[in-house]
């Protein structure tokens, strides 16, 4: 049987993800062996406003699996169902990014003919993330050393990936940017939330989920 799309699989599960109150960022299928021996794996992708503990997406991944059970798209192949946020290297592309990523260091690349934020400055450049305001992000340049906050609109950036920090920013850089969004991590203390696998084992030897440990009463098809 062929493999759902992810856009199938998007439109199948973002009702779900939406009333538990999370985003869905991305779905990502994959495939190992061939024919009889063919198991899928399926990466979800969620992310919300507020903390994502591992018992929230846990449960989400429950119910995410019993919703795909009863759907059957991927017919009698075996697949491993994974559920996690994003990394902390993702990209900004929505409002909703910028707004989870305050306090964050980015890399920033401007799009062709847009004004750099000081007097000679390149079109690429490290800043960290302050405030979303309508149109427009604050961005707190200089480091620990010479801190200062510019606003640059949002359409002017090309590109803005979270960079990954080993070491504390300094107080008055996390100040200017309005510190780190309740619930995140303090930069160079992440501690992201663990993905949480559901392993389903119809027609094969079981997937054994990685973070999920197996009930002695497992559901049909599904391994809790």
């Amino acid at each position: 049987m062929p493999m759902p799309t992810e856009e199938r699989l998007s439109q199948l599960i973002a009702g779900l993800v939406e009333r538990r109150g999370f985003d869905l960022e991305g779905v990502d299928i994959s495939t190992t062996g061939k024919h009889a021996d063919a198991q899928a794996r399926l990466k979800v992708i969620v992310d919300s406003d507020g903390p994502s503990d591992l018992d929230t997406i846990a449960a989400l991944s429950t119910e995410l699996s019993e919703l795909l059970d009863e759907a059957g798209d991927f017919g009698e192949t075996p697949y491993l169902l994974e559920v996690t946020t994003p990394g902390v290297d993702r990209p900004l592309t929505a409002d909703r990014h910028w707004r989870r990523a305050r306090g964050r260091k980015v890399r920033v690349h401007l799009r062709e003919g847009a004004q750099a934020p000081e007097p000679d400055g390149s079109a690429k450049f490290e800043a960290r993330v302050g405030e979303l305001s309508g149109d427009t992000v604050a961005l707190v340049l200089g480091g620990k050393h010479k801190p200062h906050r510019v606003r640059i609109p949002v359409a002017d950036i090309a590109e803005a990936v979270v960079q990954v920090e080993f070491a504390k920013p300094g107080a008055r850089e996390l100040e200017l940017a309005g510190g780190v969004v309740p619930g995140r991590p303090v930069p160079g203390q992440e501690d992201d939330v663990p993905a949480v696998d559901a392993a389903d084992v119809r027609g094969s030897t079981p997937l054994q989920p990685e973070s999920v440990p197996a009930s002695d009463s497992p559901t049909e098809g599904i391994v809790e």
